[in-house]
């Protein structure tokens, strides 16, 4: 199969990181807002509830509604032709199972969006979660269960603190002087991304070690736990800028990533240029 033919993914991959785009950009935008009027950092629930009573914010649900499910559809492509080349090893294998994960929580935001435009308004705040985790504390092995995904959330934050401290992400980009020029930023927004990732890894760990359910959590958890520490007001408005970085990683994304199967053989990664010290 040629990237010809696999152009139509190409497209989905767009669409649905501009959809991400938005999502990130959402949740640090009003939860810089709701900080500076006193207030606390907002989940992903709370955020898209918060832009459907807003003039314009129907629109712009409907747009992450359309990039979620890309992006989820896109992930599955991904992974079933494995487009971007991880092989099939090991290594790879995960990579690639981790892409279907990864698309279908992008498909519960999008549904969260969808029952925000078209259903009765929404989820309850921070009460999802905690139900769930609950109900799998049921099942027989509940608890090893919970502390099985606890343990998948900390490999996919450390695999993004990984991808931001050792500049990894940058193989993946096209070389180019906006992509050069926003490095430092594309960083920061990678490792915040991993910073959010990693704390609700451990919020699941701690459910999963004290068979309490109400410590799991998402976002909205992620920055609660994160205010509580010294100077966590300071770390979670740090937290939300570096987010505002990682919306800007996923519009370079949008624009600049690098599919190996769907692309020409002739471009040049980010990676390769700085490696080589060659004009971008």
């Amino acid at each position: 199969m040629t990237g010809q033919d696999m152009g139509w993914a190409i497209t989905l991959m767009r669409v649905g990181y501009l959809g991400r785009r938005l999502v990130y950009l959402a949740v640090a935008g009003i939860s810089l807002y709701s900080i500076w009027r006193g207030g606390q950092a907002q989940d992903t629930s709370s955020a898209l509830g918060w832009l459907e009573n807003t003039w314009g914010g129907g629109a712009v649900l409907f747009l992450i509604l359309v990039g979620m499910l890309a992006y989820a559809i896109w992930r599955v492509v991904d992974a079933a032709y494995d487009l971007e080349d991880y092989g099939k090893d090991a290594k790879g294998v995960v990579a690639r199972v981790g892409m279907v994960v990864t698309g279908g929580i992008h498909l519960g935001i999008g549904i969260l969006a969808f029952s925000l435009l078209f259903g009765r308004g929404g989820t309850g705040q921070g009460s999802g979660i905690p139900g769930y985790v609950g109900a799998v504390m049921q099942w027989p092995g509940g608890r090893w269960i919970i502390g099985l995904v606890a343990l998948l959330i900390l490999g996919a934050g450390a695999y993004y603190l990984r991808q931001g401290w050792c500049n990894e992400y940058r193989k993946h980009l096209r070389a180019n002087d906006f992509t050069t020029r926003w490095n430092s930023i594309l960083k920061a927004g990678v490792m915040a991304h991993s910073l959010v990732i990693g704390v609700i890894g451990l919020l699941f760990l701690f459910a999963a070690w004290r068979s309490n359910p109400q410590e799991a959590g998402g976002v909205g958890e992620a920055f609660s736990w994160l205010s509580s520490q010294a100077y966590g007001r300071f770390l979670v408005i740090a937290v939300c800028v570096g987010l505002v970085g990682f919306s800007i990683f996923c519009f370079v994304n949008a624009a600049y990533r690098i599919v190996p199967k769907a692309s020409g053989p002739d471009i040049q990664s980010l990676a390769d240029a700085l490696k080589r010290r060659l004009p971008v």
